[in-house]
């Protein structure tokens, strides 16, 4: 039981990071400005980051529910 548990912790680990890294970025400040500017002349994809938020919500959740239970195992 124990060991299934981790394997599923280290699976929503791995997934957390990946979906975190595929976010992109809030730019601020003068490379911002420069970057905002790029991304208006070729669009930026506002739907596909707002997934990607609500999967990491998701998964940061997951991944506090099974640090939990891992716990009080």
């Amino acid at each position: 039981m124990r060991m299934t548990i981790i394997v599923i912790y280290v699976i929503i680990c791995l997934s957390l990071i990946a979906t975190v890294l595929l976010q992109s970025g809030k730019s601020a400040g003068l490379s911002g400005a420069i970057a905002g500017g790029g991304q208006a002349l070729f669009g930026k994809k506002k739907g596909l980051d707002d997934l990607f938020g609500k999967i990491s919500t998701g998964l940061a959740v997951a991944f506090m529910l099974t640090a939990i239970l891992l716990n009080l195992l």
